[in-house]
């Protein structure tokens, strides 16, 4: 048999004050409730044959006249329960996974954050020392990004520990819950053996004694003692009630548990895949961007010197017809000959005409001056007669 099925709660019919003011003060509460909400039907073959016994025992300790026991009974276990509950809804209320998923957020917009988009092109002039810069600054971005998520990483680390410890404490609320469900089951099945033993041994006894005597005192206590039935069956359907919440409490454990533990997973999935994965990605991502630098670097190389090339091509071919006009000119083009040849008969002719035109002056000039002489001799002669 499993150390579960081997505890056997201890049941009391003396509980201490405390518990007995908290149990008086909830009583109105719950028998109000029991008018309302169904409970599950509980049998006593459920239970092993130690708590069997264990249960039958106390059943026969249980005095009904006693009003204080009455009032009292498994107050104890319904003080353990209250607790319990608010102690687990406390845990449910203050359970905060919006920041686990925040910050899983985070880590994947910086994941994101990393741009390896070409750049416009950029001239033949300084190429290569572009390419090289341009692959600093996106090693420069891995390194900022990656030095972000270190800083997630290790708070997911602190939330992860977190979530596993309170793991740990569910499943320990959840073997509690057991063990308070198990000591209000044995209380319940204790007081419905009672009430059997009550209704169907003494309070008969007491009917019959009030039909033969006959007496108001007789009749009175019959009433009162089935009065006193009634109210202990009141108390045990409250027990039933309070054992409907630690019921329900299990899955509530379970559940919060679960979440609690796919948060878990999902941090521990992210850190021990997800980041190394990204981190193997930028590596292949910077190295194929480096390639493709280097290779966009050789494609220019190789159209500049295409370009060259053909720039080379023209030049040597404009030079080499001009070569070949200019070796193929003389040393006088014959147009200039030509124009030499016209100007020079020009200046020859002007040339003649102008000695010409001087003899003919120089004709006119010796007639002109044979003349004057003429004239000249003329008038000495006359001044000599």
């Amino acid at each position: 048999m499993s150390e579960e099925k081997s505890f056997i709660p201890a049941l009391t019919l003396e509980p201490n004050a405390a518990q007995t003011e908290a149990a008086v003060e909830e009583a109105p509460v719950e028998e109000k409730q029991a008018e309302q909400t169904p409970v599950e039907k509980l049998d006593i073959s459920s239970l092993s044959p130690a708590e069997q016994a264990a249960v039958r025992d106390f059943s026969e300790k249980i005095d009904i006249k006693n009003t204080d026991q009455v009032m009292n009974y498994g107050s104890a276990a319904q003080k353990n329960i209250s607790e319990f509950s608010d102690a687990a809804l406390s845990t449910v209320k203050t359970k905060d996974l919006g920041e686990c998923g925040d910050m899983l957020s985070e880590l994947v917009v910086e994941l994101k954050g990393l741009n390896f988009d070409e750049e416009e092109k950029k001239g033949f002039l300084g190429l290569f020392k572009k390419a090289s810069q341009t692959i600093a600054e996106k090693k420069a971005q891995f390194d900022k990004a990656e030095v972000n998520v270190d800083k997630i990483v290790e708070e997911l680390e602190k939330h992860e520990i977190t979530l596993m410890k309170d793991i740990s404490m569910m499943d320990k609320m959840y073997e509690k819950n057991e063990e308070y469900m198990k000591e209000l089951t044995m209380y319940i099945l204790a007081g419905k053996l009672k009430i059997e033993h009550l209704r169907n041994v003494e309070l008969p006894e007491y009917v019959a004694k009030a039909k033969e005597t006959g007496l108001p005192e007789d009749a009175q206590a019959a009433n009162d003692f089935a009065n006193l039935i009634g109210r202990f069956e009141k108390k045990i359907h409250d027990l039933e009630l309070t054992r409907t919440i630690s019921v329900q409490m299990a899955p509530q454990i379970r559940m919060v548990q679960n979440n609690d533990s796919l948060m878990a997973e999902k941090i521990r999935s992210s850190i021990v895949n997800t980041i190394p994965l990204w981190k193997n990605q930028m590596v292949l991502a910077l190295s194929l961007y480096h390639s493709e630098q280097a290779m966009q670097a050789q494609r220019n190389v190789t159209d500049v010197t295409n370009e060259l090339l053909m720039k080379n091509a023209k030049t040597l071919h404009q030079g080499s017809v001009n070569v070949a006009k200019e070796s193929e000119r003389g040393i006088v083009d014959m147009e200039t000959l030509k124009q030499t040849n016209l100007e020079l008969i020009a200046t020859l002719d002007e040339v003649r005409q102008i000695q010409d035109d001087g003899r003919a002056r120089r004709a006119q000039a010796e007639d002109e001056l044979a003349r004057i002489e003429g004239e000249l001799k003329d008038k000495l002669l006359e001044m000599k007669g």
